[in-house]
């Protein structure tokens, strides 16, 4: 990545600026000054080091003849000499030496660079529907009807308990309860049995991450706009020297790093892990319509699909992190197709991307309850996101593919994808498959705990 942006820096900088990384567009060329400092750093040590170690000779040599006056002079002057280059070398050292970091950490802030499929702006480009017709939308389009809110249907069928996480927790947090806490399971057990059949190995990861790991994964501790993003855990006085641990975000980032600073062979790719976790995100949104009830919380069950694909050339029979992008997306159409909630898949646009992200396409669900007036817009809502992260996450965890000898070892590309959001889910589920005559939500085969 340096040597890229050194080589290219318009082509990050602009990549900022459609990122929406303002602060960041002047990065490229500030690494392209200092790469070229650097070079010049080095042009100037070498002379000085090689005259150094010449000095260093010629004065031992004199050590060992006779003592004569003029040798003591010329040894003493050689001398100076060389200290007058040491301390040069030593200014030089030091100043290659911070050089040298602001490199990396202006390298390290820089987002990925976006890929030929991503929109550039801030408008997605649809893709496909799913379950959905544009020509014969829902019956309950035509009949909007404000109690076919999941939060409304929650309570007054006993499945969510919003009140009582209000009092032990706050705002933003929930009670699941019965038959709603069953239905967790089932979505849980369901993505998990779809991602397996895919070949995805299934992994119970940690929900607690070194706050260096998270950062590495491209999850910042605040965002562009200075929003808290992600929960450091307080350490007592006595750990103050030991790295700082935040709470995960999502399974990718301890996932990501299950091998970082290992080498993986090539045939063991490409790796798929799928893993169920408690996620917890600082920011739950503003209080209001669109983030009511399930839809942004601070903690929440997911299930996160992620991958490492070997980084060759797409000519190549090996699969490529794009076959596994395309996988993910398979088993994240037939989740949501199977649990007959209207969707449409979106490529998302560059000011949408995280850090990480290359490409990001989005599948959004109906939800009646963020309907405004006649139209269908302010409906949608995410459910799943699918992202390429190319070798970003890899090269800062030290993630290498090895090859045959050290010159051809390579930083794997890895994926990742929502299986299931389950808070979200589960509300399109309840808002979509609500029976008001009968006062019963209709639920998806797929979720009979009976499946096989």
């Amino acid at each position: 990545m340096l040597s890229v942006s050194h080589r290219n820096p318009e082509l990050y900088a602009q990549n900022c600026r459609d990122r929406n990384y303002p602060s960041h567009a002047d990065y490229p060329l500030k690494i392209q000054q200092l790469s070229d400092e650097l070079r010049q750093i080095d042009h100037q040590l070498q002379p000085s080091r090689s005259r150094i170690k010449a000095l260093e000779k010629t004065i031992a040599k004199l050590q060992h003849q006779a003592t004569e006056p003029q040798n003591k002079d010329q040894e003493a002057a050689l001398r100076a000499e060389a200290q007058e280059l040491k301390d040069e070398s030593l200014a030089l050292t030091t100043r290659k030496a911070s050089c040298t970091e602001q490199v990396q950490q202006l390298a390290l802030s820089l987002p990925n660079i976006s890929s030929s499929h991503t929109p550039i702006g801030s408008e997605p480009t649809l893709v496909e529907y799913l379950n959905f017709d544009a020509q014969s939308p829902p019956a309950w389009v035509h009949r909007p009807d404000p109690s076919r809110s999941h939060v409304s249907i929650g309570s007054t069928l006993g499945l969510i308990d919003f009140a009582s996480a209000a009092t032990t927790t706050g705002w933003g947090w929930y009670f699941l309860i019965g038959d709603g806490a069953l239905l967790e399971q089932a979505l849980i057990q369901y993505a998990l049995t779809v991602a397996r059949r895919y070949g995805w190995t299934p992994v119970s990861p940690p929900s607690i991450v070194y706050s260096y790991v998270a950062e590495a994964c491209g999850f910042q501790p605040r965002d562009q706009n200075n929003e808290q993003q992600i929960w450091a855990i307080e350490q007592s006085e006595k750990d103050r020297a030991k790295p700082q641990r935040s709470l995960a975000a999502t399974a990718e980032i301890p996932l990501a790093a299950m091998h970082a600073g290992r080498d993986l062979e090539p045939s063991t790719l490409p790796l798929k892990l799928v893993g169920p976790s408690r996620c917890y995100r600082a920011e739950a949104g503003a209080r209001g319509v669109d983030t009511k009830g399930l839809y942004r919380v601070h903690e929440f069950t997911k299930i996160e699909m992620f991958g490492w694909a070997d980084n060759v050339p797409a000519s190549s029979s090996i699969p490529s992190s794009d076959d596994l992008f395309n996988e993910l997306l398979t088993i994240q159409k037939e989740i949501l197709t199977s649990l007959r909630l209207p969707c449409r898949v979106l490529e998302m646009p560059t000011t949408d991307l995280g850090a990480s992200a290359s490409r990001k396409l989005d599948i959004e669900a109906l939800f009646p309850s963020r309907m405004r007036g006649e139209t269908l817009e302010d409906a949608w809502g995410e459910v799943t996101s699918a992202s390429i992260c190319t070798d970003y996450q890899s090269r800062r965890l030290g993630t290498r593919v090895r090859g045959g000898t050290a010159k051809d070892s390579r930083f794997p590309h890895t994926v990742n994808g929502t299986a299931i959001a389950v808070p979200r889910v589960l509300a399109a589920i309840l808002e979509n498959g609500w029976d008001a005559e009968r006062g019963v939500v209709v639920i998806p085969e797929s979720c009979d705990p009976g499946w096989e």
